[in-house]
């Protein structure tokens, strides 16, 4: 029975729909086509670009057709899986799949050239290489950027509205609603040209690494440059250096790379949930929604909370991802294999949190007015500001008065104006002070957003 309410995970259950966008890339079908691929091109530049002795020129006709075999809808592969009921390997399965295919064909006369010199993990690596590629590219990224674009237009709605700080948790110097979410912002754009800048590496070197079966077959070939050629030619870079396998290392620093990304979104998402509970900022209502099953006036931040925990799935399996996948005992064991399986729950986790993200933003509004009232009701955080000036004209111990008559207690208007005006300090700093509010103490902030979204550097 193939029905979400049956699906064990909640990536092809409930949360299919928003996930499906990965089933191209990360699903056993997608996995067994891209293995047909490189097996494929394999043999296609063994005949065309390398000339193996052996082997022959392809006509346009064949090598379409060899094409073809992997150019399917991933539900065509289910050949594969049952010649792997018989073989119980999967990429053993891929060749008999392809000579099989090949029998009847103009090609059979090169069946035996298909996985030739190959180990299996020469064709699973850089299967995964092409899928992690393509998904980051065409899902992840996309995704994530579409999460900063909403973040960018918050910045820019909130460039000058002031908004009470709370440092410890207590109210602090004010800033602006589009400087917090500037630093977001920023912190976002660093670790996305960090991950757009990633290798995703690939090996094609045969059992131990050593090309030992390609040389003793055909010495005369220069199995390292060709096959490097090919790497590059599927859009990876080569891995010169391994032992059986690609040594994943730089999955571990994509893993990690996700892994920050998502730690700065989650502090996000948490303080985007506080600042919806202070009132800061207002949630749209939808007509027919249910904030609570028995308390009926609730509207939940349950967007950025669904989000902060799919980031938080995500980041266990990124994080295990990274501590494993690099160790693999002597030349080769197995154990990457099932690891590697869940690469695509990883991303659906972090995709699943990235929508909970957007749809958290687009449900928000700033509360101007009640930013304005929390501002008005706590004149104490101009302290700063008088000391600090005080300290420029040598007051005597600024920082004690100001504690001595603000600390743990409220300020409020006339307070702060009657002890300005005690000031020995010139008028016009007097009157500067006098005129100043929590409102307009917001230092550089909005030149600060202006510069951020004006493409300012992240560093």
């Amino acid at each position: 029975m193939s029905t979400p309410l049956v699906a064990l995970s909640p990536l092809d259950g409930r949360y299919a729909d928003k996930t499906s966008a990965l089933q191209d890339y990360f699903s056993e079908g997608a996995l067994i086509r891209h293995r047909i691929l490189v097996e494929v091109e394999w043999l296609i530049y063994l005949c065309k670009e390398i000339k193996l002795p052996g082997t022959r020129m392809l006509s346009k006709e064949e090598i379409s057709w060899l094409k073809a075999l992997y150019d399917r809808p991933l539900l065509a592969m289910q050949g594969v899986k049952d010649i792997e009921k018989v073989t119980n390997h999967d990429v053993k399965s891929i060749e008999y799949f392809l000579k099989q295919s090949m029998e009847n064909h103009s090609t059979a006369d090169l069946r035996e050239f298909v996985h030739f010199g190959c180990t299996s993990e020469d064709i699973t690596n850089l299967s995964y290489g092409i899928m992690l590629k393509s998904a980051m590219g065409m899902v992840i990224l996309p995704a994530i950027k579409n999460v900063l674009k909403a973040i960018m237009e918050l910045a820019e709605q909130g460039r000058n509205i002031a908004m009470l700080a709370h440092t410890h948790g207590q109210p602090a110097s004010p800033t602006t609603v589009g400087k917090e979410v500037v630093n977001v912002l920023m912190r976002l754009k660093r670790q996305i040209e960090q991950l757009e800048a990633q290798q995703i590496l690939g090996k094609m070197n045969g059992a131990v690494g050593n090309w030992n079966a390609h040389h003793i077959a055909y010495p005369e070939i220069d199995w390292p440059g060709f096959s490097n050629r090919f790497i590059k030619n599927l859009g990876l870079v080569p891995m010169m250096y391994t032992t059986q396998i690609e040594p994943h290392d730089y999955l571990a620093e994509l893993s990690h790379n996700l892994m920050r990304l998502n730690t700065i979104l989650i502090d996000f998402d948490r303080d985007m949930w506080m600042y919806v509970g202070k009132n800061y900022f207002a949630q749209k209502l939808k007509e027919g929604e249910v904030g609570s099953s028995t308390m009926p006036h609730k509207v939940n931040p349950i967007d950025f909370e669904n989000s902060e925990g799919n980031l938080g799935l995500a980041n266990a399996f990124l994080g295990h991802f990274a501590l494993k996948l690099p160790i693999s005992r002597m030349q080769r064991d197995l154990s990457d294999s099932t690891v590697l399986r869940n690469i695509g729950s990883a991303l659906g986790y972090c995709l699943l949190g990235y929508q909970g993200a957007l749809k958290g933003l687009s449900k928000v509004k700033i509360d101007e007015e009640f930013l304005a009232k929390d501002l008005d009701n706590h004149w104490e955080v101009l302290a700063e500001a008088l000391q600090t000036v005080m300290r420029r004209y040598k007051i005597e111990k600024p920082y004690e008065k100001l504690k001595e008559l603000t600390r743990g207690k409220g300020l409020t208007a006339e307070d702060y104006r009657k002890f300005v005006q005690t000031l020995e300090i010139p008028e016009s700093e007097r009157n500067r002070l006098a005129a100043l509010t929590p409102g307009k103490y917001v230092g550089l902030a909005e030149e600060l957003v202006s510069q951020a979204l004006a493409g300012g550097k992240t560093n």
